[in-house]
């Protein structure tokens, strides 16, 4: 007569790296399809970079760009997205995930309304690059 035990079990990363066997079944893990757009996490590291600037930690936006190996006008094109209307950011940052194909806004497409100092027009250029997409 043998006898059968089933218990669910699953896998699971140890400190070292090693595999372990856990009893229970697997945790789920959110999927997170399609990856953050670019313009969204460039305004996330020029927000970044602008605190460090702030406190001191960074001297200028030119170590900023020894730094991040980047040209002294490539950093001003990634900081200038801070000049951005603050809800205009918030959208940004809030686009959603991008699972295929291009962005739906690019950098580049931002550079005009960034060079726009009044935020009304700016909110009228997003709508309408929005628009357009």
């Amino acid at each position: 007569m043998s006898s059968r035990i089933t218990e669910k079990v699953h896998f699971a990363t140890g400190r070292s790296g090693q595999k372990k066997l856990k009893a229970g079944a697997a945790p789920e893990k959110p999927v997170n399809e399609g990856r953050v757009p670019r313009v969204a996490r460039l305004l996330a590291l020029a927000i970044r970079c602008e605190k460090l600037l702030a406190k001191g930690h960074i001297a200028d936006q030119a170590e900023l760009a020894r730094l991040g190996h980047v040209t002294r006008a490539r950093m001003s094109q990634i900081m200038n997205l801070t000049l951005l209307a603050p809800d205009i950011q918030e959208q940004i940052l809030f686009l959603p995930r991008v699972t295929k194909g291009c962005d739906p806004v690019g950098e580049r497409h931002l550079r005009p309304v960034v060079r726009e100092i009044s935020w009304a027009k700016q909110r009228a250029m997003w709508r309408r690059l929005r628009a357009d997409q």
